[in-house]
């Protein structure tokens, strides 16, 4: 199914749920089964999934071209990206993680080598560090122990941990010292998430602190990316950090519900929603606007 038909889908958003969506949540418990059971072949999968095995086929070639899964053969198995070491993170990063997985997929095509970045300790933002492996002489802050480990694995990389409280989870830092850091610095692009978002509050954190340092963060990006996977739109959570006035870009997944793409169509906001086959961006209030991001879409200026 190409690009141009899945356009179509989206610009309709008031029809129901179709063969295209049926096929994304596929392709997510397919991702699930590979994760919780390595090493099995097509007839398994085909079995599982209760679908043909060509079906099985062409949504692990569909998977493979989005750098989700590396065929073998026979199946499949998930890329060898390395594994956090708190166990809560761990939990925390595989909860919607086919969602998250395709929208980091995007978002990492927006950082180009030599950039300055600044990255959360979100497990939507870690998941994003992993598509980062090949990118060179960045310059990384970020929060995030298991983030940090990731891309200073790079040794090209400058990575700059922030200092100040370990959480307990040992997954993050945080604290006055951490947003004291921030003052007087300029980074180029800034990706976040949080624990909810709506129009009215923006991106909202259950942590207070957490949203405390974020928001200090934020005011020393030049452009903020939000990654919002679609179960966190509508959701609003203890402190927001992050108002829709200042984010220039907010990536979701395929899988919002059609009232969502409306409200975000008819919102201030440019927005970007993520598949396995691409991504469509829209720009605020004008469909005419929009255009595919197939392709590595253009940096953003230094």
């Amino acid at each position: 199914m190409n690009l141009q038909y899945y356009t179509e889908i989206l610009q309709n958003s008031t029809n129901p749920r179709n063969e295209l969506l049926t096929s994304f949540e596929r392709r997510q418990r397919l991702l699930e089964i590979l994760r919780t059971r390595p090493g099995l072949r097509v007839p398994e999968l085909a079995a599982l999934l209760d679908v043909s095995q060509g079906t099985v086929r062409n949504d692990l070639e569909a998977l493979a071209g989005s750098g989700l899964v590396n065929r073998v053969h026979g199946g499949a198995v998930l890329p060898d990206l390395g594994q956090p070491v708190s166990h809560s993170f761990i939990n925390r990063s595989h909860k919607n993680e086919s969602s998250k997985l395709v929208i980091a997929r995007q978002a990492a095509e927006l950082v180009a080598n030599g950039d300055s970045i600044l990255l959360d300790s979100s497990t939507s933002v870690y998941c994003m560090a992993r598509f980062l492996k090949d990118r060179r002489e960045l310059r990384v802050i970020t929060n995030g122990i298991e983030v940090a480990r990731q891309l200073a694995a790079n040794p090209s990389n400058t990575v700059i941990l922030v200092g100040g409280v370990l959480n307990p989870d040992g997954s993050s830092i945080t604290g006055p010292l951490g947003e004291q850091f921030f003052q007087g610095l300029h980074i180029q692009k800034a990706f976040v998430s949080g624990s909810g978002f709506t129009l009215e509050a923006g991106l909202t954190e259950v942590h207070i602190y957490e949203a405390q340092l974020k928001g200090r963060a934020i005011a020393a990006a030049n452009a903020v990316f939000a990654l919002v996977d679609s179960t966190k739109l509508g959701k609003v959570d203890l402190t927001p950090f992050l108002r829709p006035d200042q984010i220039t870009l907010l990536m979701t997944d395929n899988n919002l519900s059609p009232a969502w793409m409306a409200q975000l169509k008819q919102s201030c906001l440019d927005f970007m929603v993520c598949a396995p086959e691409g991504a469509i961006s829209f720009k605020s209030r004008s469909i005419e606007n929009q255009h595919s991001f197939n392709e590595k879409p253009e940096t953003l200026d230094k």
